[in-house]
């Protein structure tokens, strides 16, 4: 599920390819889809600043990255579908939620909070990462989720108030670390209860190859709850 093109304002585009990457290598067949909704906003990614004169829509803007092949979120069904990850970037937090605003007293996307109740009373995985968690613990009342560490530790984990909110949103904060492990589930979180999987992503500064091992243990570890 994505939520747009670009880190400030839609989906993290070096989280969604290595989502795609992983899936790939354990060969799952993929389907894209995206809220077809506004953006909260447009950001001008080489300033970092808004755009003000402009507007996008979400399901537009993830095509970009789905070359194309998306389709509305309201057409998701656990019928069809096997497990459902959430990548990570501001959009996750500002068009899939109003979290980047209201924080804890944020709202959920009425399509992203039906899909996630949906895969979760059907006893199907969920994996997300970097702050996309939030959906989750807002959603799915008492659920284990990571966002990394609880400590900004010098800027390395810059985001590391999330946890704090994550807390107060009725969810479990779990602390992973963001380096490279021989077991998978050291990189990212598994609440096996819940069948939710999450990993922190971009939410600490380190080398890219590191992010993409994180996602690759919660891609692994999704596709192992699935059974298949």
């Amino acid at each position: 599920v994505l939520s747009g093109c670009g880190v400030y304002d839609g989906t993290e585009i070096h989280e969604a390819s290595a989502v795609l990457v992983h899936l790939s290598r354990g060969g799952a067949e993929v389907h894209m889809y995206a809220p077809d909704v506004p953006q909260m906003h447009v950001v001008d990614h080489s300033k970092g600043q808004p755009a003000e004169t402009e507007s996008r829509n979400v399901l537009v803007e993830s095509a970009r990255i789905a070359r194309g092949k998306i389709t509305s979120l309201a057409k998701l069904t656990t019928t069809d579908h096997d497990a459902v990850i959430f990548p990570g970037g501001f959009g996750a937090a500002k068009n899939l939620s109003t979290f980047a605003v209201d924080g804890k007293d944020c709202k959920v996307n009425r399509e992203v909070e039906r899909v996630l109740k949906d895969f979760h009373k059907a006893g199907k995985p969920i994996g997300l990462c970097c702050i996309s968690p939030v959906l989750a613990a807002k959603v799915l009342t008492g659920a284990e989720v990571t966002v990394g560490h609880e400590e900004e530790e010098g800027g390395k984990w810059p985001y590391a108030g999330t946890a704090g909110a994550i807390k107060e949103m009725g969810g479990k904060h779990c602390v992973k670390e963001m380096v490279f492990s021989l077991t998978p589930s050291y990189e990212a979180h598994v609440d096996a209860k819940n069948k939710v999987v999450t990993t922190p992503a971009f939410m600490c500064e380190t080398e890219l190859h590191n992010i993409f091992d994180g996602i690759g243990a919660m891609v692994k570890n999704v596709l192992k709850l699935t059974g298949k």
